[in-house]
């Protein structure tokens, strides 16, 4: 019978115990994504060079076997003020620390040790694919006219796909709507102090993922981060920011973004130290854009980014 591609459900729990299943359920543990993209084998193989009196292929010997998979998830709050969202344990499994304040708000910041996991079941239509032991790496994107989304990458531990039935009781409740980016709804963009016409911000964390596979161990390690971005603006007057001595000088200054104006609704991103990089101009509807790239700079490390959700 034929697998339907909307009929999927993604699951998402945090490990508390690596090599162990932390047995999500739909129940409880459902994510609402979107643009799932498994690759439920990524195998390593050591080529076989043996020599033969005839020509043609030795064949390879699989040497490490590990599973990923791509997604995205739309960027809101949690419906109160003070409540960790449901895709709180996907920023965790990247690197994330969580700090609730009851009633006020969830701080999103990176971490570098102690890191987390997470175990993932993706059931393609009756087909679970399993991965424990998960670490992943996040983007943020807002584009004008758009809906802000998260970009999630996992990496985990292999496990043989098996026949399953879907989930019962699947819940999304715990997922609050998105409201668009526009003028109405994102109050506040802005880089370096200066808000302009914005069209489109993005973050990305780039966690360094490797799969490790060793003589009594195997694990998948985030070994460093690299964090980056892009901000694209209308161009506007030199008097009104000199970009070009900014980016001379290698000035640092802040991003803030702040979107959604209801309490239980919004989200900030924050960076307290950001370079501009790499001036480019294109055209939108005929209007001259102004595109820069971003390095995301830590303080005193650990705080070059922080995701609040109020």
């Amino acid at each position: 019978m034929a697998k339907k591609s909307r009929n999927a459900v993604l699951l998402v729990k945090l490990q508390p115990v690596a090599g162990t299943d932390a047995v999500p359920t739909g129940a409880a543990n459902a994510i609402m994504a979107m643009n799932i993209s498994a690759q439920p084998v990524s195998a390593e193989f050591a080529k076989r060079n043996n020599i033969k009196p005839y020509l043609g292929n030795m064949g390879s010997v699989p040497v490490a076997i590990h599973a990923e998979i791509n997604f995205d998830v739309e960027l809101a709050g949690a419906g109160a003020a003070g409540t960790a969202p449901k895709y709180g344990p996907l920023l965790r499994g990247c690197a994330f620390s969580e700090t609730v304040t009851a009633g006020t708000s969830v701080i999103y910041a990176p971490v570098s040790t102690a890191l987390e996991f997470v175990t993932l079941y993706y059931n393609l239509d009756g087909i679970l694919y399993k991965m424990t032991d998960a670490k992943g790496t996040v983007s943020f994107e807002l584009n004008a006219k758009g809906i802000p989304v998260m970009k999630f990458k996992f990496i985990g531990l292999y496990s043989t796909p098996t026949d399953t039935a879907m989930p019962a009781g699947v819940d999304y409740s715990g997922f609050k709507d998105p409201v668009a980016v526009n003028k109405a709804n994102t109050p506040t963009a802005s880089l370096h102090g200066i808000a302009g016409r914005v069209q489109t911000i993005s973050v990305d964390m780039a966690n360094q993922l490797v799969y490790r596979n060793l003589i009594g161990s195997e694990s998948i390690e985030i070994t460093d981060r690299e964090p980056s971005g892009s901000f694209v603006m209308e161009l506007d007057t030199v008097a009104t920011k000199d970009w070009y001595s900014t980016i001379r000088d290698g000035v640092l200054g802040v991003l803030s973004v702040i979107h959604g104006k209801t309490a239980g609704n919004i989200v900030e991103l924050a960076a307290p130290k950001v370079q501009v990089l790499d001036p480019s101009f294109n055209d939108s509807d005929g209007i001259v854009m102004l595109t820069t790239k971003l390095d995301i700079q830590p303080n005193t490390g650990n705080d070059e980014f922080t995701l609040t959700v109020r």
